[in-house]
């Protein structure tokens, strides 16, 4: 029989023994089965009813299983507390009730281990609402100590890599992660109140498109053919518009290769939306509606929140206001679009602002915009109408042909969702997309890959239409004030630890 004892270093020593003496006393220390009756959290509530219906009420005993998270042994007596996803409560054992053998036992477990336990619930002299246990069984015997219980898991470089562990010592962290679901709960309620229809696109795309962005890159052996993990859904969903589908969203990640910062993380959730018949003033509302749903769903009803110590106020109307004249109004930057690269280069330099490594008039203003305008953008603002070169999908103004009718959302300092009426002439759309592949053959590798199968698509006829993406976690950041996307993302990107 195979030897599965367990060969430890000093600091897991002790609970590694306990686990060869309790294997060599035949303890069964995974059962395959368990039996839960209640919730810590229902066993509560149960008891404070009965207390509150007299003192005549009598309950029957319950079963429980939860992870022990305290142990305190009095001679022939003993507390201690279990916990399960609804909470916890405190347990008492005495030796002459749970037996002999069973008190050694529990004697020996360890904060950590999971149990199966059972009795009826009391309020001790402190006024603890208590199980009084007549028998309990090992459900798993852990073999690693938890963080140390006063002081919690601190260091976020094993938060994030070992989120298990940030969950169980840092019970906080699970709420925001239950308001991330709510989050995208109300976002699908929202959309689909207004009668859009939930899709799926696929992840692994023959070209990826959707956005400016640099791609991540597989191989299909199958098909003998490179596959790019997608940028964007954007260039699916706006196949189905053409193919009848009027109201469309999807829900999903999306992967990008770029840096990880506080606001960046590789592989990202993104909500995004297309309406047919309309355009990016109906897509503002549309965001501005979606946004305030999901504030107050996950804010307790309020629209005001703390980031770093500012307070966000998400109460509509949001601001809005045109690229070019943030340039000139919050950077003081004197630029406007009859000027020439050069003369946008000088005036960056004459303002201290850097200069791209890739050099056109687009990524002129859209640096100088990440500079000088976007970290001032602390309440919610729509920034609209940008370049043509920054907006490669996005449908011209007719009233500044080098503009498109393109918005993002900025708060707190950063952007979260972009949105414009969508580009539906495809002569237009392959000359976009040429010019993206100057730009790419100059250098630029988040440029705009050629399409071919979305222009044909586009060939075929495509309606008006309005489409925006949401962020999500970059909202949640904000909204539940936490200074890192990795705090809103369970399985963040990292290093490898070797």
């Amino acid at each position: 029989m195979e030897d599965r004892r367990f060969d430890a270093g000093p600091l897991l020593a002790a609970m590694r023994q306990k686990w060869n003496n309790l294997v060599e006393r035949g303890v069964t220390l995974y059962p395959p089965r368990c039996r839960r009756e209640s919730t810590c959290l229902e066993a509560v509530q149960r008891f404070e009813k009965a207390e509150a219906e007299g003192e005549g009420a009598q309950l029957p005993t319950i079963t429980l299983c939860g992870r022990i998270r305290s142990k305190r042994v009095h001679g022939k007596a003993s507390f201690g507390h279990i916990e399960d996803s609804s909470g916890r409560i405190q347990l008492y054992l005495r030796q002459d009730v749970v037996g002999k053998d069973s008190y050694k036992l529990f004697k020996k477990l360890d904060v950590g281990d999971f149990i199966q336990i059972t009795g009826s619930t009391m309020r001790t002299r402190t006024g603890e609402i208590t199980l009084n246990a007549t028998e309990f069984t090992i459900l798993s015997k852990a073999l690693r100590p938890l963080p140390e219980k006063w002081h919690g898991l601190q260091d976020k470089e094993i938060r994030y890599r070992k989120r298990y562990l940030d969950l169980i010592a840092n019970p906080g962290i699970k709420e925001a992660f239950i308001k991330r679901a709510l989050a995208l709960d109300t976002a699908r309620d929202f959309f689909r109140n207004r009668g859009f229809i939930e899709v799926e696109t696929p992840m692994l795309q023959a070209c990826p498109g959707g956005a400016i962005a640099r791609p991540f890159k597989t191989f299909h052996n199958a098909l003998g053919i490179d596959m790019f993990l997608r940028i964007a859904p954007e260039l699916c969903l706006k196949e189905l518009i053409i193919g009848g589908m009027e109201k469309v969203f999807e829900v999903g990640k999306v992967f990008r290769n770029e840096g990880i910062s506080t606001v960046h993380n590789p592989e990202f959730t993104i909500i995004e939306a297309y309406q047919a018949y309309a355009d990016y003033h109906d897509m503002m509302n549309l965001t501005e509606s979606l946004v305030v749903d999901i504030v107050k769903a996950i804010n307790d009803g309020q629209l005001t929140c703390e980031f770093e110590g500012t307070t966000i106020d998400f109460t509509p109307p949001f601001t809005r206001i045109k690229l070019m004249d943030s340039l000139r109004e919050i950077a003081g930057l004197d630029v406007h679009l009859q000027d020439t690269e050069d003369d946008i280069r000088q005036k960056m330099v004459d303002a201290g602002l850097p200069l791209p490594d890739v050099v056109n008039k687009g990524t002129l203003l859209d640096l100088a915009f990440k500079k000088g305008v976007e970290p001032r953008l602390i309440q919610p603002t729509f920034i609209i109408d940008y370049p043509v070169s920054l907006s490669p999908l996005a449908k011209r103004s007719p009233d500044q042909p080098e503009l498109t009718e393109r918005f993002e959302l900025f708060s707190a300092g950063f952007e979260y969702a972009n949105a414009y009426s969508e580009l539906n002439d495809p002569v237009d759309q392959r000359q976009r997309f040429e010019q993206q592949a100057g730009f790419r053959a100059g250098g630029d590798e988040e440029a705009h890959i050629m399409d071919e199968a979305y222009v044909e698509a586009m060939e075929y006829g495509m309606p008006p239409t309005g489409g925006m993406g949401l962020g999500i976690e970059r909202l949640l950041m904000i909204v539940l004030g936490y200074p890192s996307i990795r705090d809103v993302i369970l399985f963040p990107a990292l290093r490898p630890e070797n």
